[in-house]
């Protein structure tokens, strides 16, 4: 019988996330995972693959941004997909800010996130 994934665990994804707790993050990440990002040259912003490459993206993120956050955050898991909606911010070091809303899409197998597909709303930075 294969695990499942349930939206408990992506609560405690998000709040990993919060936390800027690496460790905990990847606990639902499979070793081949991909993770297409919010912004990149290509269409599909970029791809990082493997649970190495995407545990460094994440943590560089909060060393760009000490204060991301993923508030607001809600979840549902249907199947082998999975949808967390949630409103990102963060301040940058240039001292700009992002407040946007956005969703994860995610393609689940064996109780692992197998592709984490994100997208945000294109907002303008706000000066603080």
């Amino acid at each position: 019988m294969s695990k499942t994934l349930t939206v408990a665990d992506l609560a405690a994804t998000f709040d990993a996330f919060n936390r800027h707790d690496v460790d905990a993050v990847m606990k639902c990440f499979a070793d081949d995972c991909v993770f297409y990002t919010v912004g990149g040259a290509n269409v599909y912003g970029n791809k990082i693959e493997g649970k190495a490459a995407i545990a460094k993206a994440f943590s560089a993120v909060w060393a760009g941004m000490p204060d991301a956050n993923w508030a607001h955050h809600g979840h549902f898991v249907h199947g082998d997909r999975a949808v967390s909606e949630w409103t990102f911010t963060g301040t940058n070091a240039d001292g700009m800010r992002i407040e946007a809303e956005g969703v994860d899409l995610f393609t689940l197998r064996d109780g692992q996130i197998v592709v984490k597909q994100a997208f945000r709303k294109d907002r303008p930075l706000i000066k603080v």
